[in-house]
């Protein structure tokens, strides 16, 4: 499912301070599956799942992308990043794009988190996924986040550039977190720095 939404992100263009496209986008796509969402002023966008049954308890998460992406092209390259879709494809154990950036980051970071909304055999507390706008050019919607706009007490940024690493710094006593890339449970004390290999 990553890669196929993923697919989806690239045709959508998305340049710094004009994410309005991709913003509509998961407004839909979160009414397509019956997810609740909302936007605040910025243009940060908000989708919740509640938890499945038995785990109303636990401690809500908040999976965190950015909307933006990196706009630059070759110089022999025509692209509009305002009105062209990216062109993604294989070269043997890559996926680049024809011409331009490819704008994984942060869209594998979205399409991890959609992947993770839609996954009906996911157990888990309270879920909310939280799409901020201009990260590139200033991080505008990660500091126009008022107070209230998300519940959930443990947030897991997914723009990372290190394939395999898992970094955090919990502000909590220890508290457990889905590692979905290893598929087992981590107990993580309170500053704990470190990578899963």
């Amino acid at each position: 499912m990553v890669w196929s939404y993923f697919e989806e992100i690239c045709k959508i263009p998305r340049p710094s301070k004009k994410e309005e496209k991709i913003a509509a986008w998961l407004m839909e796509f979160a009414k397509k599956h019956q997810l609740e969402a909302r936007q605040d002023e910025a243009g940060n966008v908000l989708i919740t799942k509640p938890a499945t049954p038995g785990k109303e308890q636990t401690p809500g998460v908040v999976l965190q992308a950015h909307m933006d992406m990196v706009c630059e092209k070759n110089a022999d390259t025509v692209h509009d990043f305002d009105k062209d879709p990216i062109k993604p494809y294989i070269d043997g154990e890559w996926v680049k794009a024809k011409g331009t950036t490819l704008g994984a980051d942060d869209g594998i970071g979205i399409a991890a988190a959609l992947a993770v909304l839609t996954d009906e055999n996911i157990q888990h507390g309270p879920l909310e996924c939280l799409f901020t706008v201009d990260e590139e050019t200033g991080l505008t919607g990660a500091f126009a986040l008022q107070p209230g706009f998300f519940q959930g007490k443990i947030l897991l940024n997914l723009d990372s550039e290190d394939e395999g690493e898992f970094l955090s710094d919990v502000p909590v006593e220890s508290i457990p977190l889905f590692a979905c890339l290893t598929e087992k449970w981590f107990y993580l004390p309170i500053n704990l720095l470190f990578r899963l290999k």
